[in-house]
């Protein structure tokens, strides 16, 4: 699919209009512990083939050579076999969001081989329809772990979590995603060890949907006097008229989209080192390219291909670059 539609998970992939329950997620359980302490939520993991999988106290992860383990390596978007050494290591939890009123997912991916205490971490804004799991489009969480090994970019994290369908803000009254990530996910990640002041992540990514949400948590960020270190957008969910963005049903009216819209709020950013993605056919590229002409990125890049996978997996080598040289030092 090389094209995006207002049902789409930011992997490219249809979505019917309301999805049902999440799939299953196969896992294995041979990792350590992450953090200081050792975790006691409960943690909700299904096996490849065997569902409603149930353990308290453990953590699945991705780093095992058995079926389990590359099944969910397949489900997070990793790319083929990959040697042991190098494969990053992918925990699910479930905990819960006061400010969205409900359970999430919390996904962590980590690199191979490297402790979580003090690890900087990219917070990682998934797309329409999306989820925690499925966040790390185009193999990222293989890229990630080979740039680390290879001594290309130092280590950092992955984390996402689950925000829901209406762009990260609080279209539903009770549920509002944007005050989750500003103020409930830093302690979750001080909670397991994680760097950064009070666990508060040091850049942002998002695709998609997520792009959008990435761009308006950066600005956030800079209004309360703690801008980021980088900010990467992938095939950011910009459109140019409310026409268009109203089809998703994530805003009340077009003032209430106006006062979030990226494209009208540019200078708010500040000056956070920011790369932006997109292919040439992708839907959006109208208005990315509008966001490009503003604000000037450190990155701007318009190459051939659609808001799929495809394209996902040509670029997320130099988002990966472009996030761990910003980080250094």
């Amino acid at each position: 699919m090389s094209e995006d539609t207002d049902e789409d998970d930011g992997a490219g992939r249809a979505q019917p209009p309301r999805p049902g329950p999440m799939p299953p997620l196969p896992t294995a359980v041979d990792g350590p512990p992450i953090g200081r302490r050792r975790l006691t939520r409960r943690s909700l993991l299904t096996s490849a083939g065997i569902a409603g999988l149930v353990t308290v106290g453990v953590v699945g992860t991705a780093t095992s050579s058995a079926p389990a383990g590359r099944a969910l390596r397949e489900a997070l978007g990793a790319a083929g076999p990959t040697p042991t050494r190098r494969r990053a290591v992918t925990r699910l939890e479930r905990v819960r969001s006061a400010a969205r009123g409900q359970d999430v997912d919390l996904l962590t991916v980590l690199p191979p081989n490297v402790a979580a205490e003090g690890l900087p971490v990219v917070l990682l804004l998934h797309g329409l329809n999306g989820s925690a799991r499925r966040a790390p489009v185009g193999g990222l969480a293989d890229v990630l772990a080979t740039s680390v090994v290879n001594g290309v970019v130092p280590p950092f994290a992955f984390v996402a979590v689950d925000g829901g369908n209406n762009y990260w803000h609080e279209n539903v009254p009770g549920d509002d995603p944007m005050a989750m990530l500003l103020t409930e996910v830093p302690g979750w990640l001080a909670e397991r060890g994680f760097g950064g002041a009070g666990g508060l992540p040091v850049a942002c990514a998002g695709v998609s949907m997520g792009g959008f949400g990435a761009l308006v948590y950066a600005r956030r960020r800079n209004e309360q006097g703690q801008p980021l270190r980088a900010l990467a957008v992938i095939s950011p969910g910009l459109m140019t008229s409310w026409q268009e963005m109203s089809k998703r049903h994530a805003f009340a009216n077009e003032a209430a989209w106006a006062a979030l819209d990226p494209l009208r709020h540019v200078d708010r950013l500040g000056s956070v080192p920011t790369g932006v993605w997109i292919g040439n056919r992708d839907q959006f590229v109208t208005g990315t390219r509008q966001f490009i002409r503003a604000a000037r990125p450190a990155v701007a890049s318009v190459t051939p291909g659609g808001h799929d996978e495809n394209f996902y997996r040509k670029i997320t080598p130099d988002v990966v670059r472009f996030l761990g040289s910003r980080l250094r030092g």
